[in-house]
């Protein structure tokens, strides 16, 4: 291989691969790259200065909580303690949205004086109107800070972070965030609980006093109007009069069953017992009872001749005589067999104890017939009687009932009216579930350094100006040295000629 061969192969190397190629392309573009770096520079500075030196951001803190427990705070001696229930996404979504509601965006835009700050450079579009005009310019600061103003919710708390950043006067920022704050409490207290409730509450208590009192009144005058004080404690004793009177009637006829028992029982045994009983006992003898059936016997027969004379044999009284001819003929048998006692009768004394008794016992009857009765009607008045109580009773029940029921809703709205005082008390002071945790305050420093602006304006100044000398470069269709035109042309250099020496 000769030399010429060699140079050639030499020249045909890559471009850019020794730290000389790169600087050589600046020392040939060194008039893009300072000026491109001057410019980039200069404008970084003016950013830093107009721009970064004064642009404040304010930030605060919104806490969200369970909604507000009135009732820890109320007039009953012992306070409720609150849920203690977890905040949910949706309730923390719903407060995002109401600190961007439109309406305070424009009360804070008109409060902080933002509609005056707007720019002009499209005047001829404005109305023509001032009024319309001085609305024209609160819309599009209204449009303005909506754009401007960051509303995020923490993610692992319960915690709404709002900032807003402004260009201009740094009391701007805290205004705006410290009117909005102000805004969104009273309009979340509005939301929350709705005006004219107390109001409700205390027509509500009046109303059932007024129902308390008269109810009370048509109780007084219950006893009156019905002639019975307590018709349960008279009810009560009726019944235990009722009870015992009933006790009564059932003695005085197991009583009345008893007697006419024993009546019956001495009826019978009067029937079976001989009213009179032996006392003494003849023994006469035989002869003479004989004597008087014979004789007895031959005045039947003289009869039954006498009866035959006037009558048929089949008449009673005939026939009668012929029954007695007949006993009289077989006692005279019976007597000439044996002998024949005679007997001294007198009262026997169990028929008279028990004709006695039965007339004791028929007078007592009668006695317990008419207690039995009096019972009776007595029942049937105190029956009729306890009636009537237990209607009292039922009449004086509902209106002790209608009392009660006044009373207890009386004594609930009287707490709820309290209560609603409590809730009007810490609306007043815009005490709600949700508090401006941190507040704004006015910025310090503006919200960018102005060196760490002009830091990185001075950084992007170097690589800018780079990229814009190896662009030149790039783009520039001249061959700069040997190694060009080999690389595009593809042939040998036979010989090059450095600049200077031309």
């Amino acid at each position: 291989m000769n030399n010429d061969e060699f140079t050639n192969a030499d020249l045909a190397r890559p471009r850019y691969t020794t730290l000389r190629d790169w600087v050589s392309v600046g020392f040939r573009r060194r008039r893009i790259l300072l000026t491109t770096f001057l410019g980039v520079f200069l404008g970084a500075i003016l950013v830093a200065w107009l721009w970064a030196a004064n642009f404040y951001e304010s930030s605060m803190q919104v806490l969200v909580e369970e909604n507000r427990s009135d009732p820890s705070i109320s007039p009953a001696p012992n306070a409720a303690v609150g849920s203690g229930a977890m905040v949910t996404p949706d309730q923390i979504s719903s407060e995002v949205a109401l600190l961007q509601g439109k309406d305070m965006l424009r009360a804070v835009a008109s409060t902080c004086g933002l509609d005056q700050h707007t720019s002009h450079l499209l005047s001829f579009l404005r109305p023509r109107d001032p009024q319309k005009s001085k609305e024209y310019d609160l819309e599009k600061a209204t449009a303005s800070l909506s754009r401007a103003l960051d509303v995020q919710a923490e993610k692992t708390a319960d915690v709404i972070d709002v900032s807003y950043a402004h260009k201009g006067d740094p009391e701007t920022p805290a205004c705006v965030l410290g009117t909005l704050g102000k805004l969104y409490v009273e309009k979340h207290v509005r939301l929350i609980r709705p005006a004219g409730t107390s109001d409700f509450f205390a027509q509500e208590a009046d109303k059932y006093h007024q129902l308390l009192l008269d109810s009370e009144a048509r109780l007084a005058n219950f006893g009156k109007q019905e002639g019975v004080v307590a018709p349960d404690l008279e009810r009560a004793n009726v019944a235990q009069e009722l009870v015992r009177f009933q006790s009564a009637l059932h003695q005085t006829q197991q009583t009345i069953a008893a007697d006419q028992r024993r009546i019956s029982d001495e009826t019978a045994q009067l029937k079976g017992t001989p009213e009179r009983s032996a006392t003494q006992v003849v023994t006469n003898s035989s002869s003479i009872l004989l004597q008087n059936l014979q004789a007895d016997l031959l005045a039947a027969q003289v009869k039954r001749t006498q009866l035959l004379l006037k009558y048929q044999p089949t008449y009673p009284l005939v026939m009668e005589v012929d029954e007695e001819i007949t006993e009289t003929q077989k006692a005279i048998d019976d007597a000439q067999k044996s002998a024949y006692l005679t007997q001294t009768t007198d009262r026997d004394p169990t028929y008279e104890f028990l004709r006695e008794d039965a007339a004791r016992t028929r007078a007592d009857l009668a006695s317990q017939q008419a207690t039995a009765r009096a019972i009776n009607a007595s029942l049937e008045a105190m029956q009729i009687r306890l009636v009537e109580l237990d209607q009292k009773s039922v009449l004086q029940a509902a209106e002790v009932r209608d009392s009660k029921v006044n009373e207890a809703n009386y004594l609930l709205y009287v707490s709820k009216r309290e209560q609603g005082r409590t809730s009007d008390a810490l609306d007043a002071k815009n005490i709600a579930n949700v508090a401006i945790a941190v507040p704004p305050v006015v910025p310090i420093l503006p919200a960018h350094s102005p060196v760490f602006v002009a830091l990185i304006g001075f950084f992007l100044a170097i690589s800018t100006s780079i990229a814009a000398a190896f662009v030149a470069e790039y783009l520039d269709p001249s061959f700069r040295n040997p190694e060009d035109v080999v690389s595009t042309l593809n042939i040998p250099v036979l010989a090059s000629m450095p600049r200077r020496v031309a």
